[in-house]
């Protein structure tokens, strides 16, 4: 019995350009998000203040995003024999959390509006949103270039991007306002704010508790990494399969393969682990061999974790 480990190393955490895209696209969304909620109190906007509780949960996930890349850097311990790379799992888990704690407060307010209606100040809607998408916008293209290779930083710009739609929204309401004076559109703007959040949110809830489960990675069918590895040759038998997220970005696989006759060699193993890297996106592969001559394993039956 022999076991095999190869490990492809990536530098996924932002580098020095990155750490300044964060920095600065928090920085104009913190003094926006201050802006917003002033010009929302005193325009008596429910559509504002909405999209301040969205901007502000943004502003959180940007730091909580910024602070599990810097510490997925950190090296292994004796104590986090992996590090902290799964420090971007809770930090989206925490995200999805904040996220659905500010469509509640949305929610009540936007209703409590709908029975008691308050004037709407259009022109301060309009001006404020507007100058939402251009930061929003801003912030988006600061993470553009890094998004192609980044999966953290492609998820931030995507979002700030979502954000900029978002506050476009303001700004249509704020013009409807104008020309019809139908107050009843500000919280009716609202509500399409709260489900937009919602909706895009319920992604992210789902795949961050999947992730926080260790189930398997949406992007990886595990039928095909079972056959994938059954048309090794030599290879007769597999089990104890296991392929789970060590981080948002990184993925591991543990697995037994049984060989038929002898060891098949550490070739072989490197071989193997370099297609599980290139055709899964498994990049922290641990493969124990057995062989039909040795005694049987005793994970190896399916029920057995």
């Amino acid at each position: 019995m022999g076991a095999g480990h190869d490990h492809h190393h990536h530098h996924h955490a932002p580098e020095g350009g990155a750490n300044r895209s964060f920095a600065v696209a928090i920085g104009l969304n913190v003094i926006f998000v201050i802006a917003e909620v002033a010009a929302g109190f005193a325009s008596g906007s429910m559509a504002l203040l909405a999209d301040a509780g969205h901007n502000l949960s943004d502003v959180l996930s940007l730091v909580l995003a910024w602070g599990a890349s810097v510490l997925a850097k950190r090296p292994p311990s004796q104590r986090f024999t992996y590090g902290f790379k799964s420090s971007s799992i809770l930090a989206a888990i925490a995200n999805a959390a904040l996220l659905w704690v500010a469509i509640g407060a949305i929610l009540v307010e936007t209703i409590r509006r709908f029975s008691d209606p308050a004037p709407v100040t259009g022109v301060t809607m309009i001006v404020v949103a507007a100058i939402g998408i251009a930061i929003n916008a801003l912030s988006a293209l600061l993470f553009a270039k890094g998004s192609k290779s980044d999966l953290n930083l492609r998820a931030a710009f995507v979002h700030l991007m979502a954000d900029a739609a978002v506050s476009a929204g303001v700004v249509v309401a704020g013009l409807v306002i104008l020309w019809t004076g139908a107050t009843v559109i500000d919280p009716l703007t609202s509500l399409v704010i709260t489900a937009v959040i919602a909706w895009s949110s319920w992604g992210l809830l789902r795949d961050s508790l999947r992730m926080g489960m260790l189930g398997v990675p949406e992007t990886i069918d595990i039928a095909e990494v079972r056959l994938f590895l059954e048309s090794q040759p030599g290879i007769i038998g597999v089990h104890d399969l296991h392929v789970w997220p060590m981080s948002t970005t990184e993925t591991a696989l543990t697995v037994h393969l049984v060989a038929r006759g002898s060891h098949p060699g550490n070739a072989f193993l490197h071989e193997l682990a370099h297609e599980l890297h290139h055709r899964f996106a498994i990049g922290h592969p641990t493969m124990q061999v057995e062989t039909d001559t040795s005694s049987a394993c005793a994970l190896e039956s399916e029920a057995i974790v």
